[in-house]
């Protein structure tokens, strides 16, 4: 109910937006103007979306839920008639803002008076195209910035949930011993700041199934704290987080059981089992139970069971290279595995590559003994991982490692995933200054409006000096004109962005996910980002009034006067 209250109360303006320009449509047709039927139309266009943003809402988004061309048609429309809408309603808007600005003074007056004026027909053509350079450069800028955010902020909350916040360990291989003080004092630590730890146990490991290999990164976890450290267990795709704990059920699985997806998301079922059959000889049956092994279970991630080509209950056998040394050398230790769940973290990288064990089975096939990899932490603020880091790192300096073996290293996800996050900001900060050359080549429209202006003007403004305005007064009238128009154009540009993002954020674009490995397009609405954009729209549009402005300035009242 809380979730859907501000759509709830979105859904109310519009209502009254639309009602607004209904009746502003009315009195305009009463009065005999035809911009009436354009209130009208818009007065439509806010009632459309009232009623397709309703039904668009309720569209399920669930991860399988299956492709409908209705409900994206229905989304698509109510993104449409949204933004349509919207600029309806600004369009509406502006002669309020226009009026408002003649009665500030004589400069803002004139100015505004300037830029409303329709009498010469290819300045006001000059000037709404000025304004639609503006606004499609702005609208650009604000939408490649929402979405590169999105891409950004996917990814990096992909990273934040697969990985734990603020890594210890050491660099030697082998791990460390006495894991449970070290852990007990890091937890004490992170304890004040609503942190959590848990024992990792991570190796390489080579993966086989009947019919084909891969490579695998294996990693020991605590199955009673590894929930509070990552996001495992809500990307469980198939199959059940608890049969790690209890592999004795996977070796009898019932039919009902969902065992793997397909492409689409449908779902794969195991089916009877021949062992249950009541036609098949007992002694057979027995014979057939006996030789289903209880094997330790394992949670591989989606890419890594297709490229095995295994499903849920099926066998794989792990391959360390940390081996015994035999006759012939180091021999690599196997172990037979099921096939305990598949998760779908989002990330290709890990469904790849990513297998989890139980701790106890990690240190025994790594032969590790009691020793631990790794300690994973996590904050509830990874933004804000620089105030607990110290915290950690005080807590593992008081650790004795014992003589001769380093101290404990302390890594946080800044720190280890420095060069990435760089990169994005780095692109972020280039395709913002790239793109905030078209605003500047359509504040040239503005220069060029501006000086059209001053020739067509030329008379007026001798007037106004000859009556006693000063240069200044003429050239702030001129920059306002400039600002004006430029501030209508970053407006409608900065709002059509803003509409359509939001739009897209809420109702979403499908992707197919065997391409993108996203299912909806991410986009992130940042009010800094836009307000940077429209703050900056605004001053390259100011500059811009500067020239044309001081030229009308030094115009003289004879020039303007002499041939009249």
């Amino acid at each position: 109910m809380i979730a859907a209250l501000p759509f709830l109360v979105l859904r109310i303006l519009s209502v009254l937006a639309a009602v607004w320009l209904a009746v502003l449509g009315f009195q305009r047709l009463r009065a005999g103007s035809a911009r009436g039927v354009g209130w009208l139309f818009g007065s439509l266009f806010g009632f459309a979306f009232t009623v397709l943003s309703y039904f668009a809402e309720k569209t399920p988004r669930e991860r399988f839920a299956p492709f409908k061309l209705r409900d994206e048609i229905v989304g698509f429309s109510a993104l449409f008639t949204g933004v349509i809408f919207l600029l309806a309603v600004l369009a509406a808007l502006l002669p309020v803002i226009l009026d408002v600005l003649e009665r500030r003074g004589f400069s803002s007056y004139v100015g505004a008076r300037h830029v409303r004026a329709t009498k010469s027909g290819f300045l006001t053509v000059i000037s709404v195209l000025s304004m639609a350079g503006v606004a499609v450069s702005s609208c650009a800028l604000c939408s490649v910035t929402s979405i590169m955010g999105g891409f950004g902020a996917d990814l990096k909350r992909k990273i934040l949930g697969n990985n734990a916040h603020i890594v210890v360990d050491v660099t030697q291989p082998g791990g460390f011993p006495d894991w449970e003080d070290k852990l007990d004092g890091i937890r004490l630590a992170v304890a004040p700041k609503g942190g959590a730890a848990t024992p990792v146990v991570a190796g390489d490991a080579m993966g086989s199934s009947a019919s084909n290999t891969a490579g695998a990164l294996v990693r020991g976890i605590d199955t009673n704290t590894i929930a509070q450290v990552i996001d495992l267990k809500q990307n469980i795709e198939v199959g059940n987080f608890d049969w790690l704990d209890d592999p004795d059920k996977l070796a009898d699985l019932p039919p009902d059981t969902i065992i793997g997806r397909g492409a689409g998301g449908e779902p794969y079922f195991k089916g009877p089992d021949l062992r249950a059959s009541a036609d098949l000889d007992p002694a057979v049956k027995a014979a057939l139970r006996k030789d289903v092994k209880v094997l330790p279970g394992v949670i591989i991630g989606k890419e890594l069971a297709k490229s095995l080509h295994v499903l849920v209950g099926d066998e794989i056998t792990l391959l360390s290279p940390m081996g015994e040394l035999g006759p012939m050398g180091v021999m690599p230790r196997t172990r037979r595995f099921r096939v305990a769940a598949i998760f779908y973290s989002g990330m290709y990288e890990y469904d790849a590559t990513h297998a989890y064990v139980k701790l106890d089975v990690a240190q025994s096939f790594f032969s590790m003994g009691d020793n631990i990899s790794q300690i994973d932490v996590r904050v509830p603020d990874p933004e804000r991982v620089a105030e607990v880091t110290p915290l950690v790192e005080a807590a593992a300096a008081k650790f004795d490692m014992g003589e001769g073996k380093e101290p404990l290293r302390v890594r946080d996800w800044v720190e280890m995933n420095k060069n990435l996050f760089s990169a994005l900001k780095l692109e972020k900060i280039a395709t913002f200054i790239i793109l905030s050359i078209a605003i500047a080549v359509a504040s040239f429209c503005i220069v060029c409006t501006l000086l059209l202006m001053v020739t067509e003007k030329g008379k007026e403004i001798a007037i106004l000096k000859a009556l006693g305005a000063s240069d200044g007064a003429i050239m702030r009238i001129f920059m306002l004109e400039g600002v004006i128009i430029g501030g209508i154009g970053t407006v409608f540009g900065v709002g059509t962005a803003f509409a359509a993002c939001s739009g897209l954020a809420r109702f979403g674009v499908r992707l197919d996910p065997e391409v993108y490995y996203i299912d909806r397009l991410p986009v992130n609405v940042n009010g800094s980002d836009y307000a940077m954009v429209a703050v900056a729209a605004l001053i390259i549009c100011t500059i811009a009034t500067l020239y044309p402005a001081r030229a009308a300035s030094r115009l003289s009242p004879v020039d303007g006067l002499r041939y009249e």
